[in-house]
């Protein structure tokens, strides 16, 4: 049985590498996540440490780092289904983020970091989602049946959680090794080797779903209860996870009396486990409606910030990561493709869309944590999040039926 499973694993994940243009877009996701991961785990003791910003300076700071990103990448997301090739803007965003990055490296003012951060790494934050929706558009152009592109995203998503296996825990050796402006210099360089790789591998291809003449207006997509209902859970538990990220340098070093050695660990930890529960996730999602799965992921989100308020040492946390990587594996895996098929003839703008939402969610949680975590202390911020997370399975739950009942109303019209 066992030696079966594997056979069948294994047979499925050389189909997903045999793939157009796949391998390639398997290698940029990697560099980008390691990119990512060199320095997200640590912008808190960045902003609070080195810069000497208040909690509530922080918050601001992130806050407006993450408009930029949302305003500057849902303009690029309309451009991506209407007029420019995806390759072009993930050559456009690789180039931003070795500038905004080399700049993070020099910068220790609020103004310079912030106007970088805005309009800099704001047209860096439209790179994944575009390499998101460049993948989409190479399976409709490999002719792969829709059953199957649950499973061969959440193996996509998979590279970018496996560059978490080893980035956070890297980027704490660079970080004790060459400060922040070495470790700034390393994320810089990530993205010049995504700009390479794109250049000289990755092909442009077109979408037969491009809108040209359409005018894209994601409000009538907002009207619709289930798409609503389904961002605001996006929303509140992004909210939440980003806190929990800000909360968790401090909570480790502050009051459990760790170091940054241990706060490497603590997000290096859950993507080994993501790694092999993406790939069940991924089979299991071809078997199983997917909102099944991804409410299970919003409860396992829930009962794992929850356990956090229980934390007395910096070690009790690893064997919890467990649960951290069980939840990402859904939310963060099939969860993007799944709010895609709502919007199929216009894949930039869903998959910006959807992380446009998370981001908004992560800039309330920036700017909750800095105010916060001013007047309470980093073991009670944790109840908030864990709140956030609770509505947002209620929403879930709520709306949900909501996206049946469409769908059964689609069904009876096509039948009609």
């Amino acid at each position: 049985m066992i030696k079966t499973t594997f056979s069948t694993v294994k047979e499925r994940a050389l189909f997903v590498w045999k793939l157009p243009s796949f391998p390639v877009l398997f290698l940029i996701n990697f560099i980008l996540g390691l990119a990512s991961s060199f320095f997200a785990p640590f912008s808190s003791l960045f902003g609070i440490d080195e810069v000497g910003m208040s909690n509530v300076g922080f918050g601001v700071f992130m806050t407006i780092t993450a408009i930029g990103g949302v305003t500057i990448s849902s303009y690029i997301a309309k451009l991506s289904d209407t007029k420019v090739s995806r390759r072009k803007l993930i050559i456009l965003t690789s180039i931003a983020g070795m500038i905004g990055y080399s700049l993070y490296a020099y910068f220790r003012n609020f103004l310079g970091l912030a106007l970088t951060g805005f309009f800099i790494l704001g047209v860096t934050a439209a790179g994944i989602p575009q390499l998101w929706a460049y993948a989409r558009d190479a399976l409709k152009e490999a002719n792969i049946p829709s059953e199957e592109t649950p499973f061969i995203m959440n193996i996509f998503r998979m590279f970018f959680a496996l560059s978490w296996t080893v980035g956070p825990a890297l980027g704490s050796v660079l970080l004790l090794h060459f400060g922040f402006k070495g470790l700034f210099l390393f994320v810089a360089a990530g993205y010049l080797l995504v700009l390479l790789t794109v250049i000289f591998l990755l092909k442009d291809i077109t979408s037969e779903q491009r809108v040209a003449k359409e005018s894209i207006t994601v409000t009538k997509y907002m009207k619709q209860p289930y798409i609503f209902g389904y961002l605001a859970a996006a929303f509140l538990l992004s909210a939440a996870t980003s806190i929990h990220m800000l909360n968790v340098p401090q909570f480790v070093t502050k009051v459990l009396h760790g170091t940054e050695v241990d706060v490497g660990i603590v997000f290096s930890v859950p993507p080994i486990f993501e790694v092999p529960f993406m790939i069940i996730v991924g089979v299991l999602a071809t078997k199983i409606d997917n909102a099944i799965l991804i409410k299970i992921g919003f409860a396992i989100a829930t009962v794992y910030f929850l356990l956090f308020s229980f934390v007395r040492e910096p070690w009790q946390i690893y064997p919890l990561q467990l649960l951290s990587a069980a939840q990402v594996s859904i939310t963060a895996g099939i969860a993007i493709s799944y709010f895609q098929d709502f919007i199929p003839e216009a894949q930039g703008t869903a998959t910006t869309l959807y992380m446009n939402t998370t981001s908004i969610g992560s800039t309330l949680g920036y700017f909750l944590f800095g105010l916060i975590s001013e007047m309470i202390n980093y073991n009670q911020v944790i109840i908030i999040y864990t709140i956030f997370a609770g509505l947002g399975l209620l929403f879930l739950i709520v709306f949900g039926k909501q996206k049946m009942t469409a769908n059964q109303l689609e069904n009876q019209q096509s039948i009609n």
